[in-house]
């Protein structure tokens, strides 16, 4: 049996976890399992090197935080295996040589003065290779063969940098070349997740977050029997606890459910975490690191439809509706098609769109940090309809949230809308625009910010989710 095993952030933020990281490997180990880990960098490092990148921007060469990095990896380095010297000086060999190259990075930076995505892709995906050394060797400390290998050996990517897309061809000669041999050996190879490289060689990363999305192309690309994804919590909810006190895990859903409910804010999953395993039909386990023996959530092509038709209810927030409107632009053709061309222009991501059957508006929701980009191109974009009057003018409003009711089951059953639209207004909450897709798997709507939780809350209670069914 092989199995790709992912350990995010907090699963390796400290000694004790990396520790615990490693006894769950050996543990499948001797089990007889064939097992590739791919570690996320340690809590909070990625976001320290992103922002060392922008200060050196600025004119600030200085790495100020290399002492800290230094010396935060290093002690969990010397409390997991320091009276192995061997271990210890192969260790901080390779940290010294992680650090060095931010370090030269940054000084370039501090001279040109401006961060490309390609520059910040090298410096940001470097967390991840200070954080594979230590795990590898502590998993050797305990006896079993180990290897740190960078993901740049391994996934072959576009040159999309910020948010490479896997070349699957490509990644999966280089993977199996690279692992199967190790795997064949009793090795338990630890990869780098969350980055990759163009084929000529050059780091790109898959997206904050993407080192879930790194373990599914590696199970994708070894054609593994289960893709392990471990976190902090015990799997995928009904809802945010935040917002919900009662929801609770659960404990299968399907390829198409994960993937609606990680689009739409569901933070334990990555958004294109099912992509690559899902025609496979390859497995993937949502497991806790701090409760191993759990059962977690099994994601599957069946899952485990609910009867109430709705299986979980999930909000997106810091998000903004975007309008284009006017009633001059009833049977003018093309009007659409400039709108979401300029989007597409400034590469941001839409979450939900919605147009009133008169034509009379057009809006879209969008993440808040495109919000002003994305009103300047539908501006300049639209210029001559706006000065014939056609159009109005293209509106914001950063005060909204995304609610979407997401499960499989709800495609053919009367009455879900009904049930959620009646929740709503018995609590007097106002829907802004409404979104459905023709795989009536989901309903999304917008709501006003300081209404998000209290709708979430009576959307669950509706299709009493809290229950345990």
């Amino acid at each position: 049996m092989i199995t790709v095993q992912k350990f995010g952030g907090t699963s390796v933020g400290s000694a004790q976890r990396i520790a615990g990281v490693a006894d769950l490997a050996v543990a499948a180990s001797a089990r007889g399992e064939k097992t590739v880990v791919v570690t996320s960098a340690m809590g909070g490092v990625t976001s320290t090197l992103v922002a060392a990148a922008e200060r050196a921007t600025q004119g600030n060469w200085n790495f100020d935080e290399r002492p800290m990095l230094a010396e935060r990896h290093d002690a969990a380095a010397r409390a997991l295996f320091g009276d192995d010297a061997r271990l210890l000086a192969m260790v901080r060999e390779q940290l010294d040589h992680g650090l060095e190259r931010v370090d030269s990075l940054c000084f370039g930076l501090s001279l040109v003065r401006e961060l490309t995505p390609r520059i910040l892709d090298a410096i940001s995906g470097t967390g991840e290779m200070l954080a594979a050394p230590i795990l590898a060797a502590a998993i050797s400390s305990r006896g079993v063969a180990s290897e740190a290998i960078h993901a740049t050996e391994l996934i072959v990517t576009d040159d999309q940098f910020g948010d490479a897309e896997p070349l699957a061809a490509e990644t999966r000669a280089k993977t199996q070349g690279r692992l199967v041999p190790l795997l064949q050996a009793g090795v338990i190879p630890v990869v780098t997740g969350f980055i990759g490289a163009t084929a000529g060689g050059v780091t790109t990363t898959l997206g904050r977050g993407g080192s879930d999305f790194s373990a599914t192309i590696l199970g994708a690309a070894l054609e593994a029997d289960e893709v392990w994804i471990w976190t902090d919590v015990d799997g995928v909810m009904t809802a945010n606890p935040a917002d919900v006190p009662d929801a609770r895990t659960m404990r299968a859903i399907s390829y198409s459910e994960a993937s609606e409910l990680a689009y739409y804010g569901a933070k334990v999953l990555h958004h294109k975490t099912i992509n690559p395993v899902q025609f496979a039909r390859i497995p993937v386990r949502i497991l806790n690191t701090t409760n191993p023996d759990g059962q977690g959530t099994r994601i599957t092509f069946e899952g485990h439809p609910s009867p109430t038709g709705v299986k979980a209810i999930t909000s997106i927030r810091n998000v903004s509706l975007v309008s284009v409107s006017g009633r001059g632009m009833q049977g003018i053709p093309g009007i659409a098609a400039r709108a979401f061309g300029a989007i597409a222009a400034e590469r941001a991501n839409v979450l939900m769109i919605s147009q009133a059957s008169s034509e009379n508006n057009i809006c879209v929701v969008v993440r808040s940090e495109d919000e002003a980009r994305v009103v300047r191109s539908l501006r300049a974009a639209l210029e001559f309809d706006i000065m014939k009057e056609h159009i109005d003018d293209v509106t914001a409003d950063d005060s909204i949230a995304v609610i979407a009711a997401i499960g499989d089951r709800m495609a053919g059953t009367p009455g879900i809308a009904a049930k959620v639209f009646g929740a709503l207004g018995a609590e007097n909450i106002n829907v802004i625009a409404i979104s459905q897709g023709s795989s009536e798997r989901n309903i999304s709507l917008v709501v006003s910010e300081s209404d998000a939780s209290r709708a979430v809350r009576v959307i669950h209670e509706a299709f009493a989710l809290g229950r345990k069914n």
